[in-house]
């Protein structure tokens, strides 16, 4: 025996040559097995099928075997639908056509507009009788209701505006000096006299609606009066209830 020798200078003992390094050829996308390895030789095998989720495949499988039902019977949850889901705006829309299929586009508008005349007809009758039921909103209210009595009550000379305008307007036009003189004056002093009349009348108002209302809303109620006292008393809408000098 040699020292140091090896097991190729022992009798009897069978060397086998060194094994090089085998570099192997693959074919396909990065992460297949090579060709001659794994249980599907010759035909790689990406990581997508390796990893995939058994559960989307699952689900994808139930929903092709799922058919679209009708509407009396349950659908399945994962069944397609067979159309878009609508919108909230098409969704109340159909509702309310639903719910008015008894009812044509014609018979519906006219009835709206029979509707419309029977309000406008008891709209009419309440400003004639002054029924605070029917009468329009800016005619409601018991502050608004004084305020008419108290300019039904008074006599206004702004109510004689309209006659006194065109009895100047034609002695306007009349070619006589004098008389075209007297109705500029006489409108200066009719725009004078309305003037001042309107500003005691609104006082007044305002103070007797302080006395009686004094929790109500009391807005725009002067203006209203003095708007109604200038028209004539004959005229007036809702129709005077008091009589002149009568006390509201």
């Amino acid at each position: 025996m040699i020292p140091g020798g090896g097991a190729a200078d022992r009798p009897g003992i069978a060397v086998s040559p060194p094994r090089l390094p085998v570099l192997l050829e693959t074919s396909g996308v990065a992460g297949s097995f090579p060709p001659g390895l794994g249980s599907n030789p010759g035909h790689p095998v990406p990581l997508g099928f390796v990893f995939r989720s058994r559960a989307k495949e699952e689900k994808a499988s139930v929903a092709a075997k799922a058919t679209v039902t009708d509407s009396k019977q349950p659908r399945h949850p994962e069944a397609p639908k067979g159309r878009p889901t609508p919108k909230r705006s098409v969704a109340q829309s159909q509702r309310r056509s639903v719910a008015n299929t008894s009812m044509t586009r014609k018979e519906a508008a006219k009835r709206q507009r029979e509707e419309r005349r029977a309000a406008l007809e008891r709209q009419r009758q309440a400003l004639a009788s002054g029924d605070e039921r029917y009468l329009p909103a800016r005619d409601k209210g018991p502050v608004r209701r004084f305020a008419r009595d108290f300019v039904d009550s008074r006599f206004n000379i702004a109510e004689y505006f309209l006659p006194m305008a065109v009895v100047i307007l034609v002695m306007s036009m009349i070619q006589v000096p004098a008389l075209q003189n007297a109705s500029l004056l006489l409108w200066l002093v009719v725009i004078v006299m309305i003037v001042l009349d309107s500003i005691v009348t609104g006082f007044r108002l305002r103070k007797q609606l302080t006395e009686r209302f004094p929790d109500d809303n009391r807005r725009g109620a002067v203006a209203y009066a003095l708007m109604r006292s200038l028209q004539m008393r004959r005229l007036r809408l809702p129709k005077p209830q008091v009589k002149r000098g009568e006390r509201p």
